[in-house]
C-alpha cells in the first residue's frame, strides 16, 4: 500500500519492527471480535507482522514522530458473486479498527480512519464502505458517527465469538454502519 500521512500519523503496511506494538494491544483484546486473533507471544507477534507486511488488507498505525505502533486499520473490497461481475472489482469496502488502549482519547482513530476513508473513495474507487460494530462497543459506534457513518441496523444474535460459561456460543447483536462516497463528499463541503 502506498503510504499515508496526516498531521500526527503514519499509515502504512506491518514491518517487522511492529510486533512488540501489535502483541500489546492483542494479547488481551477489549472487545469480543478481537479474541480469535489473539497472540500471546513476540514470536507469535512476528510471524503475523511478517505475514501482514505483504498484505494491504491490514494497515499499521504508527506515531508519524516515534514511528510506534498504535494500532490498526483494516478493509477488504467485496467479494462479487454474479457470474456477470467475475472480472470486475466491487465498489463496496468493509472496514475496522483496533487500536492499543494506551492511546486512547486523543483523536488518533478518528485521524487514521479519516485518511484511509479519503484514500479508499479518492484513490481507490470506492462508492460505499461499511463497518459492523457490536452492539456494547460503544466506542467504535461513537467513532462511526464522527466519520459520518449513519446506522443502517441492528443484526441480532449475529455472530458468536465467545462462548457462555457452559460452553454454548455466546451471540453478539450486531450493528452495520455505513457511508456512501456521495455523502461523504457532502459532508466535506458542508465544512468548508
Amino acid at each position: 500500500m502506498q503510504i499515508l500521512k496526516t498531521n500526527r500519523l503514519i499509515l502504512r503496511n506491518f514491518t517487522v519492527t511492529d510486533a512488540a506494538g501489535l502483541l500489546e494491544y492483542t494479547a488481551n483484546p477489549r472487545v469480543n471480535c478481537f479474541m480469535d486473533q489473539r497472540i500471546s507471544t513476540l514470536e507469535d507477534a512476528t510471524a503475523e507482522v511478517a505475514k501482514r507486511s505483504s498484505d494491504d488488507s491490514h494497515i499499521a498505525v504508527c506515531l508519524k514522530d516515534s514511528n510506534e505502533l498504535i494500532g490498526e486499520l483494516f478493509g477488504m473490497r467485496e467479494d462479487r458473486d454474479s457470474d456477470t461481475d467475475k472480472d470486475s472489482n466491487s465498489d463496496t469496502y468493509s472496514i475496522g479498527w483496533n487500536f492499543n488502549g494506551r492511546f486512547e482519547g486523543k483523536g488518533y482513530a478518528s485521524e487514521s480512519a479519516n485518511a484511509f476513508i479519503e484514500n479508499l473513495f479518492m484513490e481507490q474507487g470506492i462508492r460505499r464502505l461499511y463497518a459492523y460494530v457490536e452492539d456494547d462497543n460503544f466506542r467504535s459506534q461513537k467513532l462511526c458517527e464522527k466519520l459520518g457513518m449513519r446506522r443502517e441496523g441492528l443484526f441480532l444474535e449475529f455472530i458468536s465469538f465467545v462462548k457462555n460459561e457452559d460452553g454454548t456460543p455466546k451471540y453478539e447483536n450486531t450493528y452495520q454502519y455505513a457511508l456512501l462516497k456521495k455523502e461523504w463528499l457532502e459532508q466535506r463541503e458542508s465544512q468548508k
